[in-house]
């Protein structure tokens, strides 16, 4: 399917101005800047030089007060205390985070991650009597919990009190917890909506140490985990998330957990972003919940024993190949399934099949939205007579509208605009089927149907020159809502061409620009089927700029993203 180029509007003059002449930025990089926002000199500061002393008051979020007096309650009156997570990376993190940090002030800790296959996603009846037969009275609950209604009254029935720290969108009664802390709480002034689980875990440890007169920088020891739950739930990298995916990065490359540190190389890991992160780090981490339990990944982040971290991150390598095989397996069934339903053409996607693995429908799912480009739902069996299912999205598609459109179908669901989950009823899998179908045929948009790619500006090679490079590489970390940036030049020329790959698919091309007579070395990944057209016809591009390191030299590379050649 070809993509859409679509070049973005160009914002303001008035704002690219003023960058040019206040933060002394080129042209091109001024009006990125001001189209994502950053359009006055104490934002672009801001921007370019974040800072820990701007992060929010957490007392600012809806219930902390109450969140942080229930907890030094129960650390008081040495009472025992859960933390519950979610089996995602995010929840995984979240958990790993709030158990240190109160381990180390308060010993009566231990924490609880529901089993996906037996329990389910979000807070569950077992977890719960787990903690009533092991006398827990208070349960703290990271990454779900939100719509957990029925959940924490039967908790509440057994007198063990909850405190909600969640980022899903809330439902329009919120569970009777002692603290909801939720940014998305239509009633939360909190100033950033758009927090991780793990995110709003760090507001309450933040809240927690403060109250402790524990000094920040114990606190901030937590930014490695925070950054791996911003680039593995995908949260905009705006605002407070940047500040805290910044400093998390740095981190990371320095000085990590050795859990965390154990799941990549050393070389890569000083090199880490949010990429290596979301491709690298992340799969590993989540393969234990997929496959087995996610407490593995749990005590990989929290020991500290360098033999016992060895062993668990070996096992978890285990688990993410074992994953890998699972989930490309899956793909390929769902392929042939939608095309022996002869469902190419739908709106939507949704497959089922009850022997597919639970843990890897997300997986497939995002697959499939990227084979399809249409919204997709994953499913296979679950527990109880019930079908359970992951969902995906298109660019600027609500999803989540989809699925609560479905609601009276469903016996549980949960996610946002891009990602859901649900379960449902055998018996409603062809209504719901249909009805999937049937609503996005009505939502979506023709331009919806297409994918896209969005061109940040136009220039010309003479305009990379290495003050271009060292400004746009500050403007990193990269994520949704502040992307690699993507330029086109057009009319360009193939040079020198070197096939990679063991079959020659990738491409190494020396680019020359006549406009500027300027020539520049790319990469064009998986266009190996186009080296004869690269050779011989000039051509558009779409790329961004990178830096390649080998053999200890960094060095200016293009990544070719798309292109087209002129007749």
């Amino acid at each position: 399917m070809k993509n859409l180029w679509v070049l973005k509007p160009k914002p303001d003059s008035s704002f690219v101005d003023l960058l040019m002449k206040e933060v002394t930025l080129p042209y091109p990089l001024a009006t990125i800047l001001a189209e994502r926002g950053v359009n006055t000199f104490e934002k672009a500061k801001n921007f370019f030089r974040p800072s820990l002393e701007n992060l929010y008051d957490p007392y600012l979020m809806k219930d902390m007060d109450k969140a942080v007096e229930r907890t030094l309650k129960a650390i008081d009156s040495q009472e025992n205390i859960m933390v519950y997570g979610d089996y995602d990376v995010d929840g995984t993190t979240a958990v790993a985070m709030m158990y240190d940090f109160l381990k180390s002030v308060y010993d009566n800790v231990s924490y609880y991650i529901p089993d996906r296959y037996s329990e389910g996603y979000g807070i569950s009846n077992q977890g719960i009597d787990y903690a009533d037969d092991n006398n827990f009275s208070l349960i703290i609950a990271l990454d779900c919990g939100i719509k957990a209604i029925d959940k924490v009254d039967y908790a509440n029935g057994k007198n063990i009190d909850f405190i909600i720290c969640d980022h899903h969108l809330a439902g329009e009664i919120l569970p009777d917890a002692v603290a909801v802390l939720d940014p998305k709480r239509i009633d939360c002034n909190y100033p950033f909506k758009e927090l991780s689980g793990c995110g709003v875990g760090f507001k309450l440890i933040q809240a927690l140490a403060e109250k402790l007169n524990i000094e920040k920088e114990i606190v901030f020891e937590y930014l490695d985990l925070a950054v791996v739950s911003i680039a593995a739930d995908i949260v905009p990298i705006i605002d407070e998330n940047r500040t805290l995916a910044h400093f998390g990065l740095e981190k990371l490359r320095t000085l990590p957990r050795i859990g965390l540190a154990s799941l990549v190389g050393e070389e890569q890991r000083k090199r880490a972003d949010i990429s290596s992160i979301v491709f690298s780090i992340a799969p590993k981490i989540n393969a234990t919940g997929r496959l087995e339990h996610a407490s593995q990944s749990v005590e990989l982040l929290i020991s500290q024993n360098p033999e016992k971290i060895k062993q668990f991150a070996s096992d978890i390598s285990t688990l993410n190949d074992a994953r890998k095989e699972k989930d490309g397996n899956v793909t390929l069934e769902a392929i042939q399934q939608i095309k022996d339903n002869q469902e190419e053409e739908n709106f939507s996607t949704v497959v089922y099949n009850p022997n597919w693995h639970k843990g890897v429908l997300g997986i497939v799912a995002s697959r499939l939205t990227d084979s399809y480009y249409r919204p997709t739902l994953v499913l296979t069996d679950g527990n109880d007579e019930e079908i359970t299912g992951s969902a995906r999205s298109v660019k600027d598609f609500d999803l989540y509208e989809i699925v609560d459109g479905c609601s009276d179908l469903l016996t549980k669901y949960g996610g946002h605009k891009f990602a859901a989950g649900l379960s449902l009823k055998k018996e409603n899998f062809p209504l719901l089927k249909a009805r999937f179908e049937e609503l996005v045929k009505e939502k979506i948009k023709p331009n919806q149907r297409k994918p896209s790619i969005e061109i940040d500006a136009e220039i010309q090679f003479s305009e990379i020159d290495d003050r271009f490079r060292r400004l746009l590489k500050q403007f990193a970390p990269f994520g949704p809502e502040n992307m690699t940036p993507l330029f086109l030049t057009k009319n360009l020329i193939g040079g020198k061409i070197k096939e990679m790959g063991k079959e020659g698919e990738h491409l190494r091309i020396s680019l020359y620009d006549e406009s500027s007579k300027s020539e520049l070395s790319a990469v064009a990944f998986g266009m190996g089927n186009l080296k004869h057209d690269f050779e011989y016809r000039k051509f558009d591009a779409i790329y961004s700029i990178e830096e390649n390191h080998w053999k200890g030299v960094n060095y200016l590379q293009l990544n070719i993203r798309d292109v087209r050649f002129r007749d």
